[in-house]
């Protein structure tokens, strides 16, 4: 074991490290500026488990009622061998499949009783050789092709991440297309702008694994198409309706926060000697631990990260847990109650602070005259 090695094993314990997948992958993106997340991520830490044992307990997660939903949309959207989900690609894409699609479900192999299981190298090795086949040849009569349940793998701090695309389309286009299928709704030719950046960011994922893929198969990365298509029920109904989603931001954002996962050397190196993230340890020892690592809270973090209630609760004093846009607003002044006596005329403040200063003031003199009409 190397050292760095070592040394994650011992931040995270007497426990096997945590393995990843597409959401967590995304959520790493949520705050690239924490290094407590980082270093945690990295070591594989169990950080549900470690929440739990610094008395600040996740509180979000998928219900199974949602887990049961999408799972009989997707089925739907994929049955008879992906004829409806072929014909909606195609013509969100504007273009002409070329007659029926071949499909390939590439865990239909996996062991008995084990369906589906991510994680075994047949099954790998199966869904590279299918997609490095179905790279485009360039004649352009090539017939399309869809792969159900393939099984990608994307290095993250070290470890290798095996994930699962719910579809990829070959040679539509010209091009690779990952194909979400999600069961939140459409309504109104709108959907809920959260869902559709964490289903991108997601998408994001499988996008950077394909490509890898590719490439290693001595293909262009560039085959696969950053416009994702993500398929989901129009309005109260169950018909499908396919929409696509540009994720050129996100895989930036992705690839800045993995190669920075991969410099793991460079963030322990400011990490205190003695931090430790194992869920056996005295739980006032871990919150002091966790402490001693920076984080940058944001209330974004409550729908992505696990200890987000830990840092909501160890920054409430600071301006930056009322958000980015406060925290933008105010810079330079860090607290709550240095915004408040600034606010208040108490001081005039540092010769950095005198904009934000003038923003509290005129914002407590609103407050004043709304109070005052309020009582008139």
């Amino acid at each position: 074991m190397t050292s760095t090695a070592q040394r994650l094993a011992e931040i995270r314990g007497d426990v096997p490290p945590r393995r990843h997948n597409a959401r967590t992958i995304a959520a790493l993106t949520g705050n690239p500026g924490c290094a407590r997340r980082a270093v945690l991520d990295s070591a594989g830490v169990d950080k549900p488990k470690l929440a739990e044992r610094v008395g600040f307990p996740a509180r979000f997660g998928q219900s199974r009622f949602a887990i049961t939903r999408g799972n009989a949309f997707e089925a739907q959207v994929k049955a008879d061998g992906g004829a409806e989900l072929l014909r909606l690609v195609a013509e969100r894409l504007g273009v002409d499949p070329g007659g029926p699609a071949t499909w390939t479900d590439l865990g239909a192999d996996d062991r008995p009783g084990q369906p589906g299981q991510p994680g075994q190298p047949d099954r790998s090795a199966r869904s590279r050789a299918a997609l490095a086949a179905a790279a485009p040849t360039g004649a352009g009569d090539d017939p399309a092709a869809l792969f159900d349940h393939p099984l990608l793998g994307l290095d993250v701090a070290g470890q290798r991440v095996h994930l699962e695309p719910d579809l990829v389309a070959a040679r539509l286009a010209g091009r690779f297309h990952v194909v979400e299928v999600k069961s939140f709704p459409v309504i109104d030719g709108q959907a809920d702008p959260g869902k559709v950046a964490a289903a991108a960011i997601q998408s994001a994922v499988y996008v950077l694994a394909l490509r890898e893929l590719l490439a290693a198969e001595g293909h262009d990365p560039e085959l696969v198409s950053s416009d994702v298509l993500l398929v989901c029920p129009r309005d109260f109904a169950n018909q499908p309706v396919a929409s696509l989603v540009d994720v050129r931001k996100q895989l930036l954002v992705l690839r800045r926060q993995l190669d920075r996962m991969a410099r793991i050397d460079d963030l322990l190196a400011e990490v205190p000697a003695g931090f430790t993230a194992d869920p056996a340890a005295d739980p006032a020892d871990l919150r002091r631990s966790l402490l001693s690592v920076p984080a940058r809270y944001a209330p974004e973090c409550l729908a992505a990260c696990e200890l987000a209630y830990f840092c909501r609760h160890a920054t409430r004093a600071e301006t930056a847990t009322l958000g980015r846009p406060v925290r933008e607003a105010l810079g330079g002044v860090a607290t709550v109650a240095e915004a408040l006596a600034l606010a208040a005329g108490e001081h005039a403040g540092e010769p950095e602070q005198a904009e934000a200063a003038a923003l509290l003031r005129a914002a407590a003199r609103l407050r004043a005259d709304a109070l005052a009409g309020q009582t008139a």
